[in-house]
């Protein structure tokens, strides 16, 4: 995982700094691919000492990881009180943040064998991804539905996406996504109402 800045504390110059790194970063990924980007280039389009870079994240497998964790929290979608809905915008949202310019080279940097800790990398890639599912599982648990475990979800939907994608398989739009959410449902549905059946 990145190294930790000493200067950690919200707002101030290193706030500052990593936010303009991470633009940096960002634009140099989609302009030429994540295999050009080094830590000379992005301090050069951040207008920061390459020093500072190098300190703060070492590697530039480390530094795209830190902007991929960073993106997945800030723009996860919000809920609508729907189980099926909810699924389908997130599992949506997962497809077109990994289909935009640098998307799946983000991910492949973020789990890459040359960051610090591939392991921590893999789980800490794992947690977001699960969170974002987990939350519209727990909503609609609270709200009385059933719903299918956070296991089946990353099975279901999450395993073939994420193949998919990486692999650039055709076919793999928003009604592929929308698919693998109303198979997951319909399942979870019928389970139910099989259920309800066997206890007349």
């Amino acid at each position: 995982m990145p190294a930790k800045s000493k200067d950690s504390r919200p707002g101030g110059r290193s706030a500052r700094v990593r936010a303009a790194v991470h633009r940096a970063v960002v634009d140099l990924v989609q302009e030429a691919g994540a295999d050009k980007v080094t830590i000379p280039a992005v301090a050069r389009r951040a207008g920061v000492n390459p020093s500072s870079v190098y300190r703060r994240w070492g590697t530039a497998s480390a530094l795209l990881a830190d902007v991929a964790a960073r993106r997945q929290d800030e723009e996860t979608p919000e809920l609508v009180g729907d189980l099926r809905q909810d699924l389908e915008r997130v599992t949506v949202w997962t497809l077109t943040d990994l289909s935009r310019p640098g998307g799946v080279a983000f991910f492949r940097a973020e789990v890459a064998p040359d960051v610090d800790d591939r392991k921590a990398g893999l789980r800490a890639c794992l947690e977001r991804v699960s969170a974002r599912f987990r939350a519209p599982l727990e909503a609609a648990a609270r709200r009385g539905e059933t719903t299918p475990s956070l296991e089946r979800v990353l099975d279901r939907v999450v395993a073939p996406l994420y193949f998919r994608v990486v692999f650039s398989i055709p076919g793999t739009d928003e009604n592929f996504a929308r698919g693998l959410v109303a198979e997951l449902c319909d399942a979870v549905d019928a389970g139910a109402a099989g259920m309800v059946r066997s206890q007349r």
